[in-house]
């Protein structure tokens, strides 16, 4: 058992958590929601003891042991991954040191007959049993499990720590604390950086957790696929329902309507009450009504109205002069890491105006290529256009590790504006939720979503027609991913967003390239037609279609069945696709036949990039050709 007593957190002289209270119980898997900034990993560290609290209690039943996954994790070099996931059974190790002492001491002793190598035998046995006891003989199969869930392979498992990025050795420690079978784990934003197969794994390993869950995240089908209770916690109060997030916050909307009609229903009351009492309390014979009245004003206990925060990030990107037809022509590219080959003979163009989401697991090239677009990484061969007048954005997913942490929220600002933006400084800082004293906050001491509104609002002071964004969303709470999503919607120019949130991409794109096998597959349409051409409602159904397959028909007319359901849904797809192969081809061969006009004109074209463009558009053209012969023969092939 977890209790929370009447808790106080004070930080810097501010209360960041003030008198919260609440008790969970083995089998309650929590989510602890709020806007950035209000304290919830705050709360874990209280919960850890990483932090005293100001006042009240936090009890934890004796004997019960605790995990905690943090956001920022430091390692010490020198270890490999297995070595390093070994801390997480410092007793076992313990107790197979001393069994490997006691069997060498064994080895040499010739005294069989002796007590000394009798209490030496006994002492062995004992040892045996304890290490039987604590899991001694399984532990080693059971890293491998867990790691190999996580992402890691048998190649992985003999590589120095050092050698992996901070989102892989999350992974290692999240594999230690997985792997201690501690009755509460406290989590603060797992699935930051594990891809969609490990996000899978790692969910049903938390659906059979029996012991307290209090989870800190802002993925909202991991949310809700995961815990059974939510916490929400506020500046002035926590709310918290037996519910996964969704229907929380149906819950909570119910809640706050009540509560207004009912503080409505008795400020009318009020206010009538108020009446009779002027009326009546100057009258010598209603004096006495009137007094009793007055009492039972003073009584009467308010109903007080929650103050939600409403406050929204109210943000517009800048747009530059438009670019070129052709953004990005990519031809024949292959990128090689030492001898591991990520993208190999990749051909993609990127026109004016299109907007693309990059999807696929982790090492899959997204962030690879994107990088390679922006300038910051070398194809190993092949070539990348850049079109004419291409002005990038470009959020990385460590976008907020650029920012000088000795610098005020102020000064990051005024440090990128010119004398054209300087005057918006502080309406973009307001529109970031950065207002009052936040402004002279150190960059140093902000939350890891305060960062990146942060880095958010440097990118606003610039315009630009091409925006790239790598994972924009990771420390962002659900609200402000919710505001950003709103933005990007609007924003009148080419965009790229890398990302596995589905919630966040939906109808934010017309095509989603799909990274697999050092390649990529174009699919028109946005992140839930992809998800409709792979036959799967989510991601995470997506990786399960392999168990799904795998699993016998209970009768072969349940099978039957089945599959004229599939070939229906199929083919349905199919036609969907091959309309939309055939609209996108119909709308490229005018931009043809309107070019092909300007050069039989007197008037030869003007503009530099024309012939270039013209190019791109023919093998645009031919590349959708090729994908609408292709899905017609798959579609006769199958109504046949």
């Amino acid at each position: 058992m977890l209790n929370i007593s009447n808790l106080t957190i004070r930080l810097g002289g501010n209360d960041i958590i003030r008198h919260v209270s609440f008790q969970l119980n083995p089998g309650d898997k929590t989510g602890l929601i709020g806007r950035n900034g209000v304290g919830k990993s705050t709360l874990l560290k209280a919960i850890n003891g990483d932090i005293k609290p100001a006042g009240g209690q936090i009890d934890i039943l004796k004997g019960y042991k605790t995990g905690y996954l943090r956001q920022d994790i430091d390692f010490e070099g020198g270890t490999t991954v297995l070595e390093e996931t070994y801390k997480a059974f410092d007793e076992i190790k313990q107790v197979e040191n001393q069994l490997s002492n006691l069997e060498n001491a064994l080895t040499v002793r010739t005294d069989f007959e002796s007590d000394s190598y009798m209490q030496l035998l006994d002492d062995y046995h004992r040892l045996q049993e304890k290490f039987q006891v604590i899991g001694g003989y399984q532990y080693k199969g059971e890293i491998e499990k867990i790691l190999k869930g996580l992402g890691f392979t048998d190649a992985d498992f003999q590589k120095p720590v050092e050698t992996f990025s901070g989102g892989w050795r999350m992974r290692i420690e999240l594999a230690k604390i997985l792997l201690q079978n501690n009755d509460i784990l406290l989590l603060d934003e797992p699935t930051n950086h594990l891809d969609i197969e490990s996000i899978l794994w790692f969910e049903n390993f938390l659906k059979n957790y029996k012991g307290i869950l209090l989870l800190v995240s802002h993925d909202q089908m991991f949310l809700d696929n995961v815990t059974n209770r939510t916490i929400e916690l506020t500046r002035n109060k926590i709310y918290d329902f037996p519910k996964p997030y969704s229907a929380f916050m149906k819950i909570k909307v119910e809640l706050l309507e009540k509560q207004r009609q009912v503080a409505k229903n008795q400020e009318k009351k009020i206010k009538e009450t108020e009446r009779l009492i002027e009326k009546f309390r100057y009258k010598a014979t209603k004096a006495s009504f009137a007094q009793s009245l007055i009492k039972k004003l003073e009584k009467m206990e308010r109903i007080e109205v929650d103050q939600v925060d409403e406050k929204m990030m109210n943000i517009r990107f800048s747009v530059a002069q438009p670019s070129g037809k052709i953004v990005f022509e990519i031809e024949h590219l292959y990128k090689n890491y030492g001898k591991k080959e990520v993208l190999k003979d990749l051909n993609l163009i990127i026109a004016k105006g299109e907007r693309l989401t990059f999807v696929g697991q982790n090492g899959t090239g997204k962030t690879t290529l994107a990088k390679i677009l922006v300038g910051e990484l070398e194809a190993s061969s092949g070539n990348v256009k850049t079109g004419h007048n291409v002005q990038i954005g470009y959020f990385a997913q460590n976008q907020s590790e650029y920012l000088n942490p000795r610098l005020t929220v102020l000064e990051t600002l005024e440090a990128v504006s010119d004398d054209s933006n300087r005057v918006k400084i502080r309406d973009i800082l307001g529109a970031f939720l950065f207002s009052g004293d936040d402004v002279y906050k150190k960059v140093g001491v902000l939350s890891g979503g305060e960062r990146n509104r942060l880095a958010l609002a440097v990118m606003m002071l610039q315009p630009f027609n091409v925006l790239i964004m790598d994972e924009p969303t990771n420390h962002l709470d659900i609200h402000s991913k919710n505001v950003l999503r709103q933005a990007l919607l609007t924003f009148d120019g080419t965009l790229i967003v890398v990302s596995h949130d589905r919630h966040f991409l939906q109808g934010l794109s017309d095509k989603t390239i799909e990274f697999k096998h050092q390649n990529i597959k174009i699919h028109l349409g946005d992140i839930d037609y992809f998800l409709q051409e792979r036959q799967a409602g989510s991601f995470r159904e997506i990786e399960l279609k392999k168990e799904v397959k795998s699993q016998p028909k209970k009768t072969k007319k349940n099978n039957t069945y089945e599959q004229r359901k599939a070939l229906r849904k199929h083919l349905k797809q199919l036609k969907n696709r091959l309309q939309k192969v055939e609209m996108e081809i119909e709308r490229q061969e005018n931009i043809i036949e309107e070019m092909e006009q300007r050069l039989a004109s007197p008037t030869p074209p003007a503009d530099s990039d024309f012939f270039d463009t013209y190019t791109a558009t023919k093998k645009l053209l031919e590349t959708l050709m090729d994908q609408w012969e292709h899905l017609q023969v798959e579609l006769d092939s199958l109504e046949k």
